[in-house]
Formats: structure tokens, C-alpha cells, sequence
């Protein structure tokens, strides 16, 4: 019978033809190749004995039949999303809250667009976000039950569980006015500037202190600073050079030069949960949404799936 022949790859490949009017885009859309999407339309077309789309140098135009069965397609995936939203408050995720324990430059340039891919299927769910400076204070917030889960660059105890997300690397930041080399350069170069670093209890300025003692390099602080933002408006203002996480440098002003490290340093950057922490199915639902995200220079990560 058709309906054990078509395929949902099928279905959405029509769509995406659909709406962009030719096999590339919508394989762009789609995340697949123009190949695939092509195939995907000729194997439906095969099955179905008739022809959707009338191919030409200038795109795919759908058939009078082939915009008939878009219609019925788009039925039909919209019934899958409905019994998808109606499985989601059966397993309790009508509603529910995510507290979040996380840095600054995580919280500003990575979860505002999960939270808006997240609340595109799952929009009743409440989120509170906590930002945090110093080294314990997310596992301690963890630990008080004050958050769900928390977002840090720190070695952890333990009693967590932590995926890795992503990787930050260092970069150099220079004065715009600066004659630099361009990449690689030296340990020379960089120590001609006076340093704007992080203050010395930030975990930073342990990364990268660690990483020059290793290498033997000298590390002499001009100028100690908290805020990330300060540091990059005073290299711009001509007063030094920094090492700092390229993420917590953004946004980058278009002036400033960058450049790498000679020998190159990165921060992991994880998600962590308490280990056999009894999570709500909205908890269980971000954390899946965290896994699927894409992130800079992403890492494959395994996160919890609920039981």
C-alpha cells in the first residue's frame, strides 16, 4: 500500500521544494544535499506514479497535482507536531520551570537562542537564569537546590555529572593602532604590550597563568580588571594587549586585532546537573535541546535522556 511506501524525509522534501522553489534550498533548509532532496522527490514521484515538480535551469516549479499533495502534505506534518505538542503534556512538559546557573558570556551569546529554539516547540515552559562570578558559586547553587543545571568552564566534583558542549579558544586582542605581525605570532610580539588580564581569583586568569608557567613564559598584569567588556575597551583605547576567551570577548569591535595565542589555549565549556538529582521533565526536555544545539567549534556530547 502507498502509505507504508512514503517516508517523512519525503513528505518534508516536497515542502521544502515547495516553499523555496528549488532542490538547493531546500536542501539548505533541510540540512541535506540537493542530491538527496532530488532523490527524495523522484522516489516519491515513482511510488506515487505521478509527477510533482516540472524541473528547468531555473528551479523546480510544482505541478498542478504537485500542489495539490503539498497541501495534504503540510496536513499531515502538522498532525505530527500536534500529536508531538499532545505526547509533551502527557509526560508532564505543559508547563513546568529550568533554573539555570551560568556565566556571563555563556548567558549573553549562546542561551538566548537555544531558549527561543527550545520554547518554539515547548513554549509554556518558565526559565530563570542566574548569573555568576567566581569559581564555586554555580555546583554551590546546584547544591542548595537553588538551580537545575549549571553552565561552567571549571574543573568539577564528584557529585556532578557534566557534558562538554563546546570549546573557547584565547585570542589575542591588540590595539588597533598596533604594527602586528599578522598569525602566528611571537611570544615577543605579545610581550612588547603591557597585559590587561582578569583579576587573579577569576578561573581565566588561572587558565591562562597555568598555561604560560607550562611554556615558561613570563605573565606580568599591567592592569587586573572584573568586567570583560572594560578589558576590551582598553585595549581599544591603546593602553595594553589581553589573552582572553574569544566568547567573552564578543562582540568584537571591528577595529581591534586579533590574533592567536603562539601555542594555542582553550576553555571546555559544560553543562552540569547533580548526579542522580531526581530532574523535573522539563529539565530532562532542555537538556535534550542542549544536546542537539549547535554551538562554536561544538564537541558531540552525550546529555541525560529521562527515564
Amino acid at each position: 500500500m502507498l502509505r507504508d511506501q512514503i517516508k517523512l524525509s519525503q513528505l518534508r522534501a516536497l515542502i521544502a521544494v515547495a516553499e523555496s522553489g528549488n532542490f538547493g534550498e531546500a536542501g539548505l533548509q533541510l540540512g541535506v544535499s540537493q542530491s538527496a532532496v532530488s532523490h527524495a522527490i523522484a522516489s516519491l514521484e515513482a511510488e506515487m506514479g505521478i509527477v510533482l515538480c516540472a524541473r528547468g535551469r531555473h528551479g523546480a516549479q510544482l505541478t498542478p497535482v504537485g500542489e495539490r499533495m503539498v497541501k495534504h502534505a503540510q496536513s499531515m506534518m502538522g498532525l505530527l507536531d500536534e500529536m508531538e505538542r499532545e505526547a509533551n503534556i502527557a509526560k508532564g512538559l505543559k508547563g513546568g520551570d529550568v533554573r539555570i546557573s551560568v556565566f556571563r558570556s555563556v548567558a549573553t551569546h549562546v542561551l538566548p537562542d537555544i531558549i527561543a529554539r527550545f520554547h518554539e516547540r515547548l513554549p509554556n515552559i518558565n526559565f530563570s537564569i542566574t548569573e555568576y562570578q567566581g569559581d564555586d558559586l554555580c555546583e554551590g547553587a546546584l547544591r542548595r537546590g537553588q538551580a537545575d543545571v549549571g553552565f561552567t568552564c571549571l574543573p568539577t566534583a564528584d557529585d556532578f555529572e557534566a557534558w562538554e558542549l563546546f570549546r573557547d579558544e584565547y585570542i589575542v586582542l591588540f590595539p588597533p593602532k598596533a604594527k602586528i605581525p599578522p598569525d602566528p605570532i611571537t611570544w615577543d610580539v605579545l610581550h612588547q604590550f603591557p597585559l590587561i588580564l582578569p583579576n587573579e581569583t577569576d578561573y581565566c586568569f588561572t587558565l591562562i597563568r597555568q598555561h604560560f608557567e607550562k611554556l615558561n613564559q613570563p605573565l606580568r598584569a599591567a592592569y587586573q580588571i572584573k568586567e570583560d567588556s572594560t578589558i576590551v575597551g582598553m585595549v581599544m583605547r591603546g593602553l595594553g594587549a589581553t589573552v582572553i576567551a574569544r566568547l567573552a570577548a564578543e562582540p568584537l569591535p571591528p577595529e581591534i586585532q586579533v590574533r592567536q595565542l603562539p601555542v594555542p589555549l582553550e576553555r571546555v565549556i559544560r553543562a552540569i546537573v547533580l548526579q542522580d538529582a531526581l530532574l523535573p521533565p522539563a529539565v530532562y526536555a532542555f537538556l535534550d535541546a542542549l544536546r542537539t544545539a549547535s554551538y562554536p567549534e561544538r564537541s558531540p556530547s552525550q546529555l541525560p535522556q529521562a527515564s
